[in-house]
């Protein structure tokens, strides 16, 4: 048996879909990707601010952190795209 389930899972969100003529519910994948992207360009601004300006530490470090979380999501969803899933 392979690690990986097959290629593009319709129906794997929603166990009901397909019930009274209703479309597979599908993930909004891209949306992710957009809003990952997003944070990486906010967080890696927000570290460049707090560094060349005499701002507090704390704001390098939140933008830090959000920046890791933004690349780890990054990650995840393209790589959930790549393997066939929908959305």
């Amino acid at each position: 048996m392979s690690a990986h389930p097959p290629r593009g899972r319709p129906d794997h969100h929603d166990p009901t879909s397909g019930w009274g003529g209703a479309p597979p519910a599908y993930s909004a994948l891209t949306l992710r990707i957009v809003l990952a992207g997003f944070g990486v360009v906010l967080g890696a601004g927000l570290v460049a601010w707090a560094l060349l300006t005499t701002a507090p530490v704390a704001f390098a470090l939140l933008g830090v952190a959000v920046l890791l979380l933004a690349l780890v999501n990054l990650v995840v969803v393209v790589r959930r795209k790549t393997r066939g899933e929908p959305g």
